[in-house]
Formats: C-alpha cells, structure tokens, sequence
C-alpha cells in the first residue's frame, strides 16, 4: 500500500504522495517495489519535502511543478487532469461572477488559486483575493462575494448545494445553483476559456533523482487496477466522505490519469497564463 515501505533491502528512494480521493485509483494498492519507501501529507508538505530533497518524487500541483522547472521533471503519463468539471475546486458566491469584489482563500493548493486568478484576469474581474478560514456557507454569510473550496471538503459542500441527487437524476447537466448559492466550477470554466483539459497535478521528481523503473511499472498497474475498480474504489471513499457511492463514482470517473497530448497543450497553455516567465517544461522519457 502506498506510505508502507518496499519490500527488503535498504531503502534508496523516496516518495511523497498526497493521498486525496482524487488519487485514489492509482495510490490505493500501490505496491512499492523493494528499496522504495513513501510517505503521506497534505499539498504543502509534500511541495517542501520534494524541493528540499527530502523526497525524490512526489504528486505536486501543477504550478509548483511549473514555478520550479529548472530543477522538476514530471514523469510522461500520469497526471491529475479533467476535460470539464472536476467538482472539488469550486467558488461559491451569491453575487454573479462579473460583481465579485471580495473572495476568500481557505486552506488551498497554489494551482487552484492560480487557475482562479487566471480566470478573473481572463474575465476582466478585478477581485480582490484574501485569506480567511470556515466554510463556503460561514464566509458568505461574513459578508464575503465568493469563497474558493478545494478537495474532498470542497466535492461534500458542493454536494451540500446540488444534492440530494437520486438515482434519476441526469450528472451530465447538474444544477449549480440553489438557495442562492451559485457553484462555478473553475475546471469548468477553464476548458469554457480555453478548451482544453486542466490538469492540477502531475507526478514530479528531482532531476537528479529519476524514478527507478519498476516504481513507475507499479504505479501503472495499480492504475490499470484502480481505473477498473472505480464502483469498490467509490463505495471505499464514499464512507469516508459522507457522500454517495454513485456521486464519488461520477467524481472518479472524470478525472484523466494520463498526461496525453490535449493534457500537456492544456498545462502549457496555464504555465503561460500562470507564470509566464517559467523554464521549459520536462517530462522525462518513460522507464523501459
């Protein structure tokens, strides 16, 4: 399991993964090869542990990996990726999006708050953005226009909106807006600007630190295993979450685990909006 260790000999490789519903399907039942150990934490931690050297690979946000280039390669066919909504990086606001003045920043990862002030910018939205803590519901009512939500806590007050959905409800057209909360899903609106997917993390390493061959081999199978599994992986998470099995499963199956041509154009495409004075993007050549 991913966060156990390889199994025999000394380990010699190290791996920091931020284990999220959203990885789910690859970090589940991953099986570290010997020599290989890992461990677990939230988005910053794990940003810092990999720049440091304290890990050698780890499955950062897309803008760290682009802010730090010059030192990062990403590994060629795995990301976090969505062509459309994703359902977990969410504004909630009560005023139309061209009347924001104020949103709140809760606890977030960088590439959500860059892909939102992308999006303001690409919008003519002159917003002013600030740190503050509580829920979507808790910052409104403190007089905020719109509060930025990410992660498992952002899919459940999402659903807090949206739901309850039945099983007759059609999840290509959910509603997004009740109780005169409006939901603006940032991936959403990301492939409305640009058309393409957006993907908000990617499995990065240190240059001097390649990954060894049968870690990257037993990623892709507990991928090929998880993508397979989505309904056992949904009902897993959906305790967890206090959500539906069939909603988390229309969450999981929307993601791209990939990193193919339309997702690299999409992460070239935010790397120039996002930090436009970036070193070029690496992605080194898949292990044998």
């Amino acid at each position: 399991m991913a966060g156990g260790r390889g199994a025999g000999g000394a380990v010699s490789y190290r791996a920091g993964w931020i284990h999220y519903t959203n990885v789910a399907p690859i970090l589940d039942d991953l099986v570290l090869p010997p020599r290989v150990s890992a461990v677990t934490g939230v988005p910053t931690q794990m940003n810092a542990a990999l720049l440091s050297g304290e890990v050698d690979i780890a499955n950062i946000s897309a803008v760290e990996f682009i802010r730090n280039a010059a030192t990062l390669a990403a590994l060629p066919d795995f990301s976090v990726s969505v062509l459309g909504p994703v359902y977990s990086v969410n504004l909630f606001h009560r005023v139309p999006w061209p009347d924001l003045k104020r949103v709140a920043l809760t606890a977030q990862s960088a590439t959500s708050v860059a892909l939102l002030e992308v999006l303001l910018r690409g919008s003519g939205v002159p917003a002013v953005l600030e740190r503050a803590e509580g829920t979507a519901q808790d910052l409104l009512a403190a007089g905020y226009d719109g509060v930025l939500r990410i992660g498992d806590s952002a899919l459940r007050e999402w659903y807090g909106v949206v739901g309850p959905l039945t099983e007759a409800t059609t999840m290509t057209a959910l509603p997004h807006t009740r109780g005169g909360v409006m939901v603006t899903d940032l991936a959403e609106k990301w492939f409305e600007l640009t058309g393409h997917p957006f993907v908000f993390a990617v499995w990065a390493y240190r240059k001097d630190a390649p990954p060894p061959a049968d870690l990257v081999q037993a990623m892709r199978v507990s991928r090929r295993r998880g993508i397979g599994a989505l309904a056992q992986v949904a009902e897993r998470h959906a305790e967890k979450l206090g959500l539906p099995a069939r909603v988390v499963q229309h969450y999981l199956w929307n993601f791209r685990y990939h990193l193919e041509a339309p997702d690299r154009l999409g992460l070239r495409e935010f790397a120039a909006k996002a930090v436009p004075d970036h070193a070029p993007l690496s992605f080194g050549a898949p292990p044998t």
